[in-house]
């Protein structure tokens, strides 16, 4: 069950109670185009995100006033999508730079705790159905229930001991697995896996191959790229194609995975936080981790409100270590005949 959290205003602290910040910033009180520009997000979403987290963020106190939950939404939208506690944007909502931070930890784990709300495979048949028809939309490729690949975040250097998270280009980094649909709303999101780990060590410790082989879907597959073995589950392009046949597969898929990348590029365009371009996460793997999964969750509800996934230019980002792949004949023999008569049925 969620704990409420009261956030006290650090100025409040410093100079006592005539000192009045808190709370002087008014939505109402600015345009649109000016909460898109500092805070990433139009008002009415912000009044959404106030409904959805006031509850938790918020509760009644006599002994000293608690900042609102409408501030410490935008204090963490601020950080999300700029990537820094700018004395100027507490300046403009009211609170000090610690309690931007404090603010922003607070809203970080309200939307975590909200993550299976918004970040789920759809269960009713209609829906599996509509999700597999808008991929085939895309480049013939029938039966997808979704595309998958990682993506590192850069967080600062947990302790000098530490070299789990010392990815492949030698920076410290998280190793964050998705799967997305065909308009980049996510399916699944883990984004707490060491910089160390390659690709394919994260999705065979990853609860996502749980789920899908507890399960046994036998309704579809996830597409995913080379530095994934082939699974009854999941299919990968052919290493050597070599028919016309095999040809077509490759490019369809290719084109359908590419799904994913963009959605890894909006969401690092939208959320500045991620892209490195004003330096790593300075927190703990863990709390990075966090940080991570709150602004998917964001990107999640900005697609349900009609913010349009691919509307943000890109952006420069970290750029992602290279994976050696070790090209590799599935071990799997149901695999390999299932990806053959896929080709025979739907690229033949």
């Amino acid at each position: 069950m969620a704990v409420p959290i009261a956030v006290l205003d650090c100025d409040l602290l410093l100079y006592g109670r005539g000192h009045r910040t808190l709370d002087r910033f008014k939505l109402e009180d600015v345009t649109d185009e000016y909460l898109v520009s500092t805070y990433g997000f139009p008002r009415q979403f912000i009044y959404y995100l106030v409904d959805l987290l006031g509850a938790t963020l918020s509760r009644p106190t006599q002994r000293s006033r608690a900042i609102s939950p409408e501030t410490q939404i935008l204090a963490a939208l601020g950080f999300y999508t700029s990537g820094s506690f700018q004395t100027r944007m507490g300046d403009a909502i009211g609170i000090s730079q610690a309690s931007m931070s404090r603010c922003v930890a607070n809203v970080t784990e309200a939307l975590v705790e909200r993550a299976s709300q918004f970040i789920h495979f759809p269960e009713d048949e209609a829906t599996v159905q509509s999700l597999k028809d808008d991929f085939y939309g895309l480049a013939g490729m029938p039966g997808v229930l979704g595309v998958v690949d990682c993506t590192h975040v850069a967080i600062k250097a947990p302790n000098a001991e530490d070299l789990s998270y010392v990815n492949r280009k030698g920076l410290h980094s998280l190793n964050c697995l998705m799967v997305c649909d065909a308009r980049g709303v996510l399916l699944s999101a883990e984004t707490h896996w060491p910089g160390s780990l390659p690709d394919c060590t994260v999705l065979e410790q990853a609860a996502l191959t749980s789920q899908f082989e507890t399960e046994l879907r036998k309704d579809g597959w996830l597409l995913g790229d080379s530095s994934f073995l082939l699974r009854t589950w999941l299919m990968t392009p052919l290493h050597i194609p070599e028919t016309p046949a095999e040809y077509r597969y490759n490019m369809a898929h290719s084109a359908t995975h590419n799904i994913i990348e963009r959605t890894f590029r909006t969401i690092r365009s939208r959320f500045r936080c991620l892209d490195g371009s004003k330096g790593t996460l300075q927190y703990s793997p863990e709390k990075s981790s966090h940080i991570i999964l709150a602004c998917c969750v964001l990107h999640n509800i900005s697609l349900e409100h009609g913010l349009d996934v691919w509307s943000s230019p890109a952006t420069g980002h970290m750029e992602q270590p290279e994976e050696e792949y070790e090209q590799m004949e599935s071990v799997d023999s149901e695999a390999c005949r299932i990806r053959q008569e896929l080709l025979l049925t739907h690229f033949s």
